[in-house]
C-alpha cells in the first residue's frame, strides 16, 4: 500500500480491480450472513447490511449470548478483526486467497471465541454462485485498490448522511448490501406499494416483496460488474411514477437508463466535479424530488430541507 493519502474520492476504473472487487463482494458476504444468522430480523432486511467506519467496512456490535462482538474490514491494514465484548479478539489477513480459505478462517476463528455460526454458504444475488467452502476460482486481493474503495465509501458515507439528514419520514440508515454491494440510502413515503415482482437471484421472493412493501425512493452507489462495468451513482423510485425517466436530473452526466429503470450518474462525473460532495447531493436531491412530486408524497410534512446544515429543529 502507498504511503500517500488517496484523495477523498479516487479513481476507482472498473477494469483495474475486477478480479478483486469480485472477491471482496463474496468475502463480505459471509460475514455479512454471519451477521444475518445471530441478528433479530428488522423490516426491509435492515439487520442484514454492513457499514462504513473509519477502516472499512463493520457489521456493528452483534448479540451473542450474553456478550456481543462486531466484525470489522480493514481496508488501512488490509485484515478482517473479529472485536468482542469481554475482550476476546482475532485477526484474519485480507491477502491474495480464495474464497474458500478465507471461509475455512472466519468460520474457524468464530468456533474458537465461542461464536460457532453456521451459514447458508450459497452466494446470494449471484446468478449460479459457487458455494462458499468450494470457491476456489475467487482469490485475488490488490491492496491498494481496496484502500481507495474504502476512502471513496468514507466520501459517500458522509455525503448520504447530509441528505438523509433532510428528511424526517421514514428513512434507512445509510448502509451497505453485501447481496448486491452498493451503498444506499433509502426515503419511504409512508404509503404502500404495490407488490414487488420479485425475482432476485439467490433471493426468497417474500425477502424482496417485504423490502418494498412501500413506496420507496433510493440513491446509491454501485463499483460496476461485468454487465455494467462501470461505478455509478444510482437513484430509483418504487414503483416509478410516471414520467419519471423524463424529468430534469443533474448534475450533468446524469441519465436515466431504460435497462435497469433508474438515473445513474458515473463516479467519474462526481470525482471530476469542481465540488464532488455538491454534485452528489445534488443528484440525490433532484432525483429523490422528482420521484416524489410525481408519485405526490406529502413532502411538507416529510423533510427537514435544512437538515444537520439548517437551524435547530423545533
Amino acid at each position: 500500500m502507498s504511503d500517500a493519502r488517496p484523495s477523498p474520492w479516487p479513481a476507482l476504473e472498473y477494469e483495474s480491480w475486477s478480479d478483486t472487487l469480485a472477491t471482496l463482494h463474496l468475502w463480505t458476504q459471509i460475514v455479512g450472513k454471519v451477521r444475518l444468522e445471530r441478528t433479530p430480523w428488522r423490516n426491509h432486511s435492515w439487520h442484514v447490511p454492513l457499514y462504513v467506519n473509519t477502516r472499512g467496512l463493520t457489521t456493528s456490535p452483534i448479540p451473542a449470548d450474553g456478550r456481543s462482538f462486531q466484525m470489522d474490514f480493514d481496508f488501512h491494514h488490509h485484515r478482517l478483526m473479529i472485536l468482542c465484548s469481554d475482550g476476546d479478539e482475532a485477526e484474519i489477513d485480507l491477502a491474495p486467497r480464495s474464497v474458500a480459505d478465507f471461509y475455512r478462517e472466519v468460520m474457524s476463528e468464530l468456533k474458537a471465541l465461542g461464536l460457532e455460526t453456521r451459514i447458508h454458504t450459497v452466494p446470494s444475488e449471484i446468478v449460479d454462485g459457487i458455494r462458499f467452502e468450494e470457491d476456489e476460482t475467487h482469490a485475488s486481493y490488490d491492496a491498494e485498490s481496496v484502500h481507495r474503495f474504502g476512502h471513496a465509501l468514507a466520501s459517500m458515507d458522509a455525503v448520504l448522511k447530509r441528505f438523509q439528514a433532510r428528511f424526517t419520514g421514514k428513512v434507512s440508515p445509510v448502509h451497505f448490501f453485501w447481496g448486491s454491494f452498493d451503498l444506499a440510502v433509502t426515503r419511504f413515503s409512508g404509503r404502500p406499494a404495490p407488490e414487488h415482482p420479485a425475482g432476485i437471484p439467490a433471493m426468497p421472493d417474500w425477502v424482496a416483496r417485504e423490502a418494498y412493501s412501500h413506496e420507496v425512493s433510493s440513491v446509491g452507489f454501485w463499483p460496476g460488474g461485468d454487465v455494467f462495468p462501470t461505478p455509478f451513482f444510482y437513484s430509483y423510485a418504487y414503483p416509478s411514477p410516471e414520467g419519471f425517466s423524463a424529468a430534469s436530473i443533474g448534475p450533468e452526466g446524469a441519465v436515466w437508463s431504460d435497462e435497469m429503470g433508474e438515473w445513474i450518474l458515473p463516479y467519474e462525473a462526481i470525482r471530476s466535479a469542481p465540488d464532488p460532495d455538491a454534485a452528489l447531493l445534488t443528484f440525490a436531491q433532484d432525483s429523490y424530488a422528482a420521484a416524489a412530486d410525481l408519485a405526490e408524497w406529502d413532502r411538507g410534512s416529510l423533510e427537514w430541507p435544512g437538515g444537520a446544515e439548517g437551524p435547530a429543529r423545533p
